[in-house]
C-alpha cells in the first residue's frame, strides 16, 4: 500500500470514478480535518474471514450486504478481490456496485412501480438483479413490466419469520398464489427472510434460537411453493446476529449479512463479536471543557457519528460510542453521552477519573451502529492495525463511498 491516500479508488476493471470532493493527502490520523471515518483494514479482513469460514462450514453461499461500507474498495475485501454476489438496500447501491463490475445483485427492500425502470436498466446491462416482494400486487406489476420490457426481472417473496418488518408468514393464504404470478413471467426466484428482531436476543442460545426460527420459516415457504409445482432456487436468510449463530442451514441456499465487516458496539452488546473486533471510528477533536459540568467537547456531534442509540436498549448503554485515543486504545470510563449536531459530549462514568484532554487532542469514537455511523461520512482513510499501537496510526489509503452521497 501507498503511504499516503490517493483521492481515486484502486484503477482496477470496473473502478469507480473518484468522490466529488478532493481528499487531501494524509500520511497519518494526525493530519485530515476532524471529524472522519476510519477503517481499520486488519479488522476488517479478519471480520470477513471470519463469516466467510462459517459459511463454508455450514455449506451455504454467503451474499454479504454492502449497505454498511458502500464501498468497492471494501467490497473488494470480500470476495478475494473479484466482485462477487451482493445485497443492497438502494438501487444507487446496485448501478454503484454494477459499475464496479458486480453482476449478481439482491436488492432487498420493497420494490415499487417506480423503480422499475432502473431495475430494467441493470437487467439490459447484464446485471441479475433480484428485486423483493410480499403482495400480489406487486408480483403483478414486476410481472408486467417482465412481459413489457421483455428483460428477466428475478423475484423473491418476502417471509416474515418474527414479525420484524415486512414480508408474508410462510403459512399465509396468499404466498403460491403471488408465486404462481411470479412464474408464469418467468420472474419467480425463491423466497428471503430476515431476522431482526435478532438484535434483541441478548443470550447465544436465543440467537441460535433466532437463526433455526429464520431458517425453518424460509424452508417452509419453499416447501409449500415447491409442493405447488414452482420452482424455487433461493432460500435466503440472513442477519449479522443469526449468521453467527447458526448452527444447521439444512435447506439454506445462502446466508446474508452486511454490519459483521466493521461490527459495532450493538454487535459487541450482544456479544456477536468482541470490542477488539469493531473495524470502523471517528476521529474527534477535543475543543473545549466544562468542568462545572464534567464535560470535555469535541467537534463530532451527531452529524459525524449519527442518532442512533441502539446500545440504549442493551444492558450497558453506551451513549454516542466509547472513546479511545489516537492508537485506538480505549480510555477507561470515557463515554460519548450527548450530542448536538456538531458537538459531542464526553463524560466519565463508573466512578472513573475525567482525563485531562488538552484542546487540540484527537481521539477516536467507537459508534453504536456501524452503518448509520458509515452513511455520514463520504469515505474511510484506511489504517493497518496489525502493525501495533502507535500514537498516530499512518493512514495506507483511502476508501470512496460511492453512493448515497
Amino acid at each position: 500500500m501507498s503511504t499516503a491516500p490517493s483521492p481515486a479508488p484502486s484503477a482496477r476493471a470496473g473502478s469507480i470514478p473518484s468522490p466529488t470532493r478532493s481528499v487531501p493527502a494524509a500520511r497519518t490520523l494526525a493530519d485530515p480535518d476532524t471529524p472522519f471515518a476510519v477503517v481499520d483494514a486488519h479488522r476488517t479482513r479478519r471480520n470477513i474471514a471470519r463469516l466467510r469460514d462459517r459459511a463454508d462450514r455450514l455449506k451455504v453461499a454467503l451474499r454479504p450486504h454492502v449497505k454498511t461500507a458502500k464501498s468497492p474498495d471494501a467490497a473488494a475485501l470480500l470476495h478475494d478481490g473479484s466482485p462477487g454476489p451482493v445485497t443492497v438496500s438502494t438501487l444507487a447501491e446496485a448501478e454503484a456496485f454494477a459499475d464496479a463490475g458486480h453482476r449478481d445483485i439482491t436488492y432487498a427492500v420493497g420494490i415499487e412501480p417506480r423503480k422499475l425502470p432502473r431495475a430494467i436498466a441493470l437487467s439490459r446491462r447484464g446485471v441479475t438483479l433480484r428485486v423483493l416482494l410480499d403482495s400480489t400486487e406487486q408480483a403483478a406489476f414486476v410481472a408486467a413490466a417482465a412481459r413489457e420490457s421483455g428483460t428477466v426481472l428475478p423475484a423473491l417473496i418476502e417471509i416474515d419469520c418474527d414479525g420484524h418488518r415486512g414480508g408474508l408468514r410462510p403459512d399465509a393464504p396468499g404466498l403460491t398464489g403471488i408465486g404462481r404470478v411470479l412464474h408464469e413471467a418467468g420472474c419467480l426466484d425463491g423466497v428471503l427472510t430476515h431476522a431482526g428482531e435478532s438484535y434483541f436476543r441478548h443470550t447465544a442460545e436465543e440467537q441460535r434460537e433466532a437463526a433455526r426460527n429464520e431458517r425453518d420459516a424460509a424452508v417452509a415457504a419453499a416447501v409449500r411453493l415447491r409442493a405447488a409445482g414452482l420452482p424455487v432456487a433461493t432460500v435466503s436468510v440472513g442477519s449479522t446476529p443469526t449468521a453467527h449463530a447458526a448452527d444447521d442451514l439444512t435447506g439454506v441456499t445462502e446466508l446474508r449479512a452486511g454490519n459483521y465487516v466493521f461490527f459495532d458496539l450493538v454487535m459487541a452488546g450482544l456479544g456477536v463479536c468482541d470490542l477488539d473486533d469493531l473495524a470502523l471510528s471517528v476521529v474527534v477533536t477535543v475543543i473545549g471543557h466544562r468542568p462545572e459540568y464534567g464535560w470535555i467537547v469535541t467537534d463530532g456531534g451527531w452529524m459525524a457519528m449519527s442518532r442512533d442509540r441502539g446500545t440504549a436498549a442493551q444492558a450497558q448503554d453506551q451513549g454516542y460510542g466509547l472513546v479511545a485515543d489516537l492508537s485506538g486504545a480505549l480510555i477507561p470510563g470515557l463515554v460519548m453521552t450527548a450530542a448536538s449536531q456538531e458537538h459531542g459530549t464526553l463524560t466519565a462514568r463508573d466512578g472513573a477519573v475525567l482525563p485531562d484532554l488538552p484542546i487540540g487532542t484527537r481521539l477516536r469514537v467507537l459508534p453504536n451502529h456501524a452503518c448509520a455511523t458509515a452513511a455520514q461520512h463520504h469515505g474511510y482513510h484506511v489504517i493497518d492495525g496489525s502493525r501495533g499501537e502507535v500514537a498516530a496510526p499512518a493512514v495506507e489509503s483511502y476508501w470512496p463511498r460511492v453512493s448515497g452521497w
